[in-house]
């Protein structure tokens, strides 16, 4: 036997109703429970061994009925269809049927070692990285860095020899005079502190962009959701340097 194609959608929609009812259920019946189960999230692969793995013991011991998966990838997981309770994002979120809850704010820095700046010299304006060797992040060696100029958002087309979609490489790779990196401040923050790198076109950064749990909204009652979504938003409520 083998389920159609209809009879599949059917099945998913149906056990989404029936995890909501349970979820109401446990809200309303057992309130003060302390939460329970395996709890599913997905998060981005450097915030998570950055930040969140600092986290994650204090979370488990403060709730030791609560089996953990952790699944860090930096794709857009849908969380829906591949079965994650709740997940981490960072940036603009596009349109969609998630619950988001905002708990940080993340800053974006473009910079790159000294040594670089005393080979190449220090573009004095977003369009100028157009002539330097620069880090895209991503599958592409292509891509397009955003800035603020003259309060309208530009968009700079950038390119370099290293591409990759972990920051940590890039940074490093910035560390070592490679090119110019444009990072989140999680990741690049030490490496600043420690002079190891220096912010350029600070005149020209961006907007805040914000950091969020999302869920959903069949979870919206699951007491382990709403207990891990609190102690993400008290842990980063002071954002990282």
């Amino acid at each position: 036997l083998r389920m159609t194609e209809a009879g599949q959608s059917y099945y998913e929609q149906a056990s989404r109703l029936v995890q909501e009812v349970d979820g109401l259920e446990q809200a309303v019946s057992r309130h003060n429970e302390a939460p329970r189960g395996r709890l599913r999230v997905s998060a981005p692969m450097t915030f998570g061994t950055m930040h969140l793995s600092a986290a994650i013991p204090r979370f488990l011991s403060a709730y030791p009925d609560v089996m953990l998966e952790l699944e860090l990838n930096d794709r857009t997981v849908d969380l829906v269809a591949e079965g994650y309770d709740v997940g981490i994002r960072i940036g603009v979120l596009p349109d969609s049927s998630l619950i988001a809850t905002r708990v940080t704010m993340m800053e974006m820095a473009t910079c790159c070692c000294p040594d670089y700046l005393r080979r190449k010299g220090r573009p004095l304006k977003p369009d100028d990285l157009r002539q330097h060797e620069c880090l895209p992040y991503g599958h592409k060696r292509h891509v397009e860095w955003s800035f603020e100029v003259q309060g309208k958002r530009k968009l700079v087309a950038v390119n370099g020899r290293l591409c990759s979609n972990n920051g940590e490489i890039l940074r490093d790779a910035a560390c070592a005079g490679i090119g110019i990196a444009h990072l989140p401040t999680f990741i690049v923050g030490d490496a600043i502190k420690r002079g190891e790198l220096l912010t350029i076109l600070d005149e020209f950064r961006p907007p805040l962009a914000g950091v969020h749990v999302v869920y959903p909204g069949h979870r919206q009652a699951s007491i382990a959701v709403r207990a891990f979504t609190d102690f993400v938003r008290s842990t980063f409520a002071a954002p990282p340097r």
